[in-house]
């Protein structure tokens, strides 16, 4: 019945938590830090060149709420600190996304194939799964150039999608991207969960806890000043309740598990 009450408050009755975020924004720019988008952290990289001693590579996950992504998007703008924002197939807005682009921030692709196909051909065996790998690797490739092509700018980074169907298999959409090949023709340079960039921080932080604690595995504003290098995703269904998209939300998460 907690767990019950818990979505229900999350989803209906939690107050909009985007003033804590503009705190956040503010606070961290006060202290130093410097946003950064995870396409611009790679290219420095690459470059060898340095962003910083303090950093804060912060990234969206959209798995839904366009509306609040763009609430985000404009406190962002307002403190004109850079991100980047992962879109589903099911979450993509090409005017959103070229605005952020524009800006200066990363608009990207928050891919799910493994899930997908996983629903959609009733598989519930991971090991039927890896058998079918090279199925979803193509259905990838289509879906990333489709997307990229839309956008209209080369997009070299991507972040996996962690959907019901995947905690399921206990199988992570990365796998699509073991494949060097594969990252090659897609011109990917880095997937956000990868070891080596997960490395270069001092602490990883995601707000998908549930109230009242919300973040892992600290306080926002505890991470301010005791970590000089913190990756940062957030989701904007997290930070503002939206009614009629959670209530669409949870009915086709029923109706998936359902037909699955």
């Amino acid at each position: 019945m907690n767990t019950v009450f818990t979505r229900l408050y999350s989803d209906y009755i939690m107050p909009s938590r985007l003033g804590k975020y503009e705190d956040f924004v503010g606070r961290a720019l006060d202290a130093g830090y410097r946003h950064t988008s995870l396409r611009s952290f790679q290219a420095a990289l690459r470059r060898g060149q340095s962003l910083g001693e303090k950093i804060i590579l912060h990234r969206h996950d959209i798995d839904s709420d366009i509306r609040t992504t763009r609430k985000l998007f404009e406190i962002e703008k307002k403190y004109n600190i850079k991100s980047s924002y992962y879109f589903r197939i099911s979450t993509l807005d090409f005017d959103l996304m070229r605005e952020i682009e524009a800006f200066g921030s990363e608009a990207s692709y928050h891919y799910e194939e493994i899930a997908t196909f996983a629903k959609r051909n009733h598989i519930k065996d991971p090991a039927e799964i890896q058998k079918r790998l090279p199925a979803i690797r193509d259905e990838f490739l289509v879906n990333f150039k489709r997307v990229e092509e839309r956008l209209g700018k080369k997009m070299t980074t991507v972040a996996s999608h962690g959907d019901f169907a995947n905690r399921r298999l206990k199988l992570s959409n990365t796998a699509i991207l073991n494949d060097q090949e594969l990252r090659e023709r897609c011109g990917i340079e880095c997937e956000s969960y990868d070891p080596a960039l997960l490395g270069s921080f001092d602490v990883y932080m995601a707000d998908h806890r549930p109230p009242p604690q919300y973040r892992y595995p600290h306080s926002l504003f505890d991470a301010i000043g005791r970590y000089n290098k913190i990756c940062f995703l957030t989701h904007p269904g997290n930070w503002e309740t939206n009614w009629i998209e959670n209530t669409k939300n949870n009915f086709f998460r029923v109706y998936e598990g359902l037909k699955w």
